[in-house]
């Protein structure tokens, strides 16, 4: 229940050919222009039923052409929700996805792969969303129509839902309509359209309605209005429409039964507030420096502003050692605040990362306030921690950290977690939030960062109750989703779902039993249960939606549960979310979406569409395939179902107590298939499209062994784009990364011999009798006159002025105030090693091919057009070219936009910065 608001976000493009900077391979060499491909119709139509939401974008192209061109059909949706269908009518037949266990269609792409037939994947993840993309090549005079249909549950953030539609469709469409139908039984207690579609000359097309129980917003400007916002023309709109709306409360909660499915919605009004006492616990190293540690300070002193003054706060910075503002805990007074304001204000960028003991030090400020009874009996204890790396000092493995962690909190106060940018191990901070009743939640290195932090705490700023849990007086109860709850924050919502099993029943009836600031308090809610028509005769009703919303919640909840279990209980938990995954076609975490079409007899390869996780490295989502659909002669084959059977969740008390804090993972009592709507058209006609493979690789085929160069990334703190160079680099060769002349560290990379470009060894120089050497295999340490060797997994070493440790792929090495990494990448058949300065106190001296710039360089675009432009740099004015980089130094390996320059007019001697070898 932590973030700004909720969105639904759909960002629309075009579906049009890619253009020249979209890092697509074609082999039809076909180019599309905007009036070859035209846009006639295109629909988004979301129905949010009792906060369930279930969104159709419908696009119908033409291809008015007099040859065969590519059309692309591209479209962002919300992280958390799941796409449940996706069809493509081509030429008369209609193609469905189908959706099929990860691990399997997976294998199916690999085979395709190595048969060398047509293959695509998509499944990439960004700040708030996901990106689908599919394309398909339409024969001349013919059309296409796309669909995708995804479903989320809408959180209450900040006392509103928020639906969110950005539209780019980058040209005027004739037939262009956004409806947006919103169904609560409990009213409608407010209704607002904001965005850049609801300005100046567009306020006038937004169409709201507004009934007792229901809300209808139309937009559907014509060809005329599409031209007329800013910056719009011919390309049409761009911009965004937000729906925020809440519901009637005179109740404190609403239960809905239908068809054997109830939920049950808490979020009373409460006038009296619990105090809290925070503490934040603030990561001060070195690789905070910059923008970073200026947006904590804004968001710091914010926060600090709006504290209210009965809570309790303190504060921690750490880097290789902790410094606690106050020994104690103390009251949110104006002296006090006044006091931290200069605390905040004195937080410097310096060192390593002891994670471990700076938490356990914020849990032991927590713990001794309680004891010594200097916080209220009743009062909400709340640690949140803010870093941006993985632990470097101190205790830096993981599972014991978690341990500790987990000892010195035992459930007494929540802990979120904050992980700034993406060099943080997420999954880390994600099981340890977990473990602790909190979340982990991702701060994104954008201008907005300060926003962030502070939006997130305001999500948790004013708790009034303590200890939620959610009772239901009937035994027939059986499947809930989570029940109890430690906190209740105001502005936001606790949801529960289940399945009635006791057909006979009248009437549900739920108590939540909970502690307020003066006493224990219990809500009760009494529904009837519904016949099997339920609320059909509301237009705006889909399907069975309180059903479909338990198996959604139920999914999400039991992949967070994952992270908690032990080996033997995760294939338990991984099965259950599978299967309910497979049995609602939600494209999840656990399955993907595939679409196999037959072509001349012979079936082409799949296209794949997967949901990563937000802890999955970026490669894995970001890669750089396509849905792509070749051309085919016979209809696409239906998903395969599986029926849950057997029985559970009866308890032998009055009361049916959900599960603590997350459902039985082998719970089964699923009794009939239900009912599921998917698009299943399947006309007469032929296909009339050629067939377009695209398999985007690292590298691309070619006949020749081109010239090896290595692309390095510099980072601007001025402008947006950073700067890239090409460096050439023959097999055997050294470049000197980095040198810091007054202490000696020195780091250099090895090209492989047989590695097309990639680095194969690390040298780490720390002083000359001190050199760290790293491969994918194992890591050296030469110390004066002793050899060690350790193979990579087992890495560890400690001594006075030097650790060196491995987690996962990165290899880390802390001598004094430095810290640097190494980062092993499986780049398809090859192993690309990459080393990253990550903590340093950068001297006059610096220098190395990307040390001389430590980590920041200034320059000026004189004039620039979308693919080029001319930079003024160290006092030279340089040609530059939009291009776009893998970035080697995170896991993620995220593509990145950079202007392209000459390596010689950027750095002061190229040459000097290449040896013959290690």
């Amino acid at each position: 229940m932590l973030c700004a608001t909720l969105c639904v976000l759909l960002l629309i493009w075009a579906p049009v050919a890619p253009g020249p900077s979209t890092p697509w391979k074609r082999d039809t060499g076909q180019q599309s222009s905007s009036s070859d491909v035209d846009i006639y119709s295109f629909h988004i139509d979301s129905r949010v039923s009792s906060r369930y939401a279930h969104t159709v974008i419908t696009s119908r192209v033409a291809n008015r052409a007099d040859q065969s061109r590519e059309v692309l059909f591209e479209v962002e949706l919300p992280k958390n929700a799941f796409i449940s269908n996706f069809s493509m009518t081509v030429g008369g037949k209609t193609y469905v996805g189908e959706v099929k266990e990860k691990e399997v269609a997976r294998q199916q792409y690999d085979k395709a792969v190595s048969r060398g037939e047509t293959a695509g994947l998509v499944s990439t993840v960004g700040r708030t969303m996901e990106e689908f993309k599919t394309s398909v090549t339409v024969a001349a005079h013919s059309k296409v129509t796309f669909e995708l249909t995804y479903e989320e549950l809408l959180k209450r953030r900040h006392g509103q839902y928020e639906l969110l539609v950005k539209a780019r469709p980058k040209q005027v469409v004739s037939n262009f309509t956004i409806s947006v139908c919103i169904f609560e039984p409990q009213g409608i207690s407010s209704l607002e359209a904001q965005g850049a579609l609801t300005t100046n000359e567009l306020s006038s097309v937004v169409q709201t309605t507004l009934t007792e129980k229901t809300a209808h917003v139309l937009f559907s400007p014509s060809e005329e209005q599409q031209r007329l916002c800013k910056d719009c023309g011919d390309r049409g709109l761009s911009g965004d429409l937000i729906i925020k709306y809440d519901v009637s409360r005179e109740l404190p909660g609403e239960l809905q039964v239908v068809n054997g499915y109830f939920v049950h919605y808490f979020a009373p009004t409460i006038d009296l507030r619990i105090p809290k006492s925070v503490v934040f616990v603030i990561d001060r190293s070195g690789s905070m420096s910059g923008s970073k540690i200026i947006q904590t300070h804004e968001a710091l002193l914010q926060i600090l502003g709006d504290i209210n003054e009965q809570d309790h706060f303190g504060l921690i910075s750490f880097d290789s050692s902790v410094s606690l503002w106050k020994e104690t805990l103390v009251k949110a007074s104006p002296s006090n605040l006044e006091e931290a304001r200069a605390f905040v204000k004195s937080i410097t960028a310096r060192g390593a990362t002891d994670i471990n003991e700076a938490v356990l030090q914020g849990a032991q400020l927590l713990s001794r306030a309680r004891e010594d009874k200097s916080i209220p009996e009743f009062s909400a204890s709340i640690l949140i921690l803010l870093t941006d790396g993985d632990p470097t000092s101190g205790v830096t493995n993981l599972d014991q950290i978690q341990a500790n962690v987990r000892q010195a909190i035992q459930k007494k106060h929540t802990l979120y977690c904050l992980g700034f940018g993406f060099d943080v191990n997420y999954k880390f901070l994600e099981k340890m939030a977990l473990e602790n009743g909190g979340v982990a939640r991702r701060i994104y290195t954008h201008s907005d960062a300060a926003l962030q932090l502070k939006g997130f705490y305001e999500e948790v700023a004013t708790p009034l109750l303590l200890e939620v849990e959610v009772l239901f007086l009937h035994q027939g109860v059986a499947n809930l989703t989570r029940s109890s709850f430690s906190q209740y924050y105001n502005g936001s919502e606790i949801v529960v779902a289940g399945r009635l099993l006791d057909n006979s029943l009248d009437t549900l009836v739920s108590e939540v039993q909970a502690q307020s600031i003066n006493a224990k308090e219990t809500f009760r809610l009494e529904a009837p249960v519904a016949p099997e028509t339920g609320f059909q005769d509301e237009q705006y009703i889909f399907g069975q939606y309180i059903e479909r919303l338990w198996a959604y919640l139920t999914v999400q909840q039991l992949l967070e549960r994952e992270l908690l279990v032990s080996d033997e209980e995760k294939a338990q938990v991984r099965g259950r979310a599978l299967e309910l995954s497979m049995l609602y076609n939600f494209v999840t975490p656990l399955t993907s979406m595939v679409v196999t079409k037959p072509e001349d007899g012979q079936s082409s390869g799949p296209q794949v569409a997967e949901k990563p996780k937000e802890e999955q490295d970026l490669e894995e989502t970001n890669r750089d395939m396509s849905f792509t659909m070749p051309s085919a002669d016979t209809g696409s084959k239906r998903a395969v179902r599986k029926k849950l059977a057997g029985r559970g969740g009866h308890s032998n008390t009055g009361y049916v107590r959900g599960p603590r804090p997350f459902p039985d993972p082998v719970t089964r009592v699923l009794q009939e298939e239900p009912t599921i709507t998917k698009v299943t058209r399947v006309l007469q006609e032929e296909p009339t499209i050629t067939k377009v493979t695209r398999v985007l690789q690292e590298e691309p085929t070619l006949t020749k062994e081109p010239p090896l160069s290595v692309r390095f990334l510099v980072p601007s703190k001025v402008q947006v784009l950073p700067l890239c160079f090409d460096m050439p680099v023959s097999p055997g060769q050294t470049l000197l990364l980095f040198q810091e002349p007054t202490t000696g560290l020195a780091i250099f990379m090895e090209v492989g011999a047989q590695s097309r470009g990639s680095f194969s060894q690390i040298k780490i120089q720390i002083s000359p009798s001190v050199v760290i050497r790293a491969s994918a295999l194992e890591v050296t340490l030469l110390h004066t006159a002793t050899v060690q060797t350790w193979p990579w997994p087992d890495v560890s070493y400690t001594s006075d002025s030097l650790s060196v440790s491995v987690a996962g792929r990165v290899l880390t090495v802390t001598t004094g105030d430095s810290s640097v990494e190494v980062l092993v990448h499986q780049l398809q058949s090859r192993t690309h090693l990459w080393a990253r300065v990550k903590d340093h106190a950068y001297s006059s001296g610096t220098g190395g091919l990307i040390g001389q710039f430590q980590d920041n360089i200034s320059y000026e675009v004189k004039d620039s057009s979308s693919r080029s432009a001319r930079i003024e740099v160290r006092g030279n004015v340089l040609d530059a070219t939009s291009a776009r980089s893998v970035d080697y130094s995170t896991l993620s390996r995220q593509k990145v936009d950079c202007w392209l320059v000459p390596p010689t007019g950027l750095l002061r001697d190229p040459a000097a910065y290449v040896s013959a070898s290690l």
